[in-house]
């Protein structure tokens, strides 16, 4: 079972999703970040809304944590829609997707997170619902077998992935509108921190919201996450004022560093550095090394620190950067060793 991280982006349990409910922004002039999509997704929603047409099939893709599934109920708060969400690995049998599909209205938002890891039968009952909106549902067996063509609503599916070179080639094709969902930069994740304690009634100042976000790994789940917990720290420790001090002594508590750094990603770093000569090792050495999966590796951990510069990703595996050595406070390969006198 993979252990549970402060700084993990994905989400830690369903409680932690009905709390980030209460924190999304209902519209495209609260959401914050993600400007180039906000702008594209707006003009497709315009056109869409003037023509009285269903929008065309969204793909949203990027690391998790940064907003996909809130784009989705802001598209269907912007076309007054109904929205009906499920996810890749909740659809096992063609009869639930059947299910859902019927009792979409015109103009509808489907949203699939983790489309990835829709089942291949699944998707190919997928592709005519995407394209001719209908289906073709076969009922009985064998010889009594019989095709009965449904006829559907028109309706928009929104799919959400992390990763979306898993998505197969028929599946991606049948997408209209492509967005990518980068990494917020920390002015940014201030003003969701901001607005997030707004909401809660938490008394940040400037310098705690700067303190949160520089650790909240570009990731505004991961911002919302740390502010609860900087929240509570600050109800117990002090008189619930979230300053800049509050905060840092808060998250070091919780062993998050001031790059966002946690001890899983630093023994990552420090396996490929202490026992691999830093790299360039394999990942599946370095899971085997710190007894973590590959998946949570390469999903969980990698992602920030490739971002930051910390490792690199060779055709021979991973290396770490100078940064890293600087992290840890350890002599580059070849580095002169200090002497007395410098």
């Amino acid at each position: 079972m993979p252990r549970e991280r402060l700084v993990s982006p994905e989400l830690i349990s369903q409680e932690e999703e009905s709390f980030n409910r209460t924190l999304r922004p209902s519209n495209m002039d609260e959401y914050v970040g993600q400007k180039k999509v906000v702008e594209k997704l707006s003009i497709a929603l315009q056109a869409a809304k003037q023509r009285s047409e269903s929008l065309e099939h969204i793909l949203f893709y990027g690391p998790p944590g940064l907003g996909k599934t809130t784009l989705a109920y802001i598209i269907a708060n912007a076309m007054g829609s109904k929205i009906t969400t499920t996810s890749g690995p909740a659809l096992e049998r063609t009869g639930d997707l059947m299910g859902i599909l019927t009792n979409l209205g015109e103009g509808d938002i489907l949203f699939i997170d983790e489309i990835h890891r829709l089942p291949a039968n699944i998707e190919e009952f997928l592709y005519p619902a995407m394209e001719d909106f209908r289906v073709d549902f076969v009922v009985d067996k064998g010889m009594f077998a019989k095709t009965i063509n449904v006829p559907l609503k028109r309706f928009t599916l929104v799919g959400a992935t992390t990763r979306a070179g898993s998505l197969s080639a028929p599946l991606r094709n049948r997408f209209g509108l492509f967005y990518h969902l980068e990494f917020y930069a920390v002015d940014e994740l201030q003003k969701i921190i901001h607005r997030s304690a707004g909401i809660l009634g938490a008394q940040l100042d400037e310098g705690g919201g700067r303190e949160i976000a520089r650790r909240a790994r570009g990731t505004p789940r991961i911002a919302n996450r740390l502010l609860r917990r900087v929240r509570d720290y600050a109800d117990v420790k002090a008189d619930g004022s979230l300053n800049s001090a509050i905060a840092g002594d808060a998250l070091k508590l919780e062993g998050v560093d001031d790059h966002g750094l946690d001890d899983l990603d630093r023994n990552f770093l420090s396996t490929i550095i202490r026992i691999y000569n830093g790299g360039p090792v394999g990942v599946e050495a370095i899971a085997a090394t710190l007894n973590e999966e590959v998946d949570t590796l390469v999903d969980m951990v990698e992602p920030f620190l490739l971002q930051q510069g910390f490792v690199s990703r060779t055709k021979s595996g991973r290396k770490a950067n100078e940064s890293a050595y600087r992290l840890l406070n350890l002599p580059m390969p070849g580095a002169a060793p200090r002497t007395l006198f410098g």
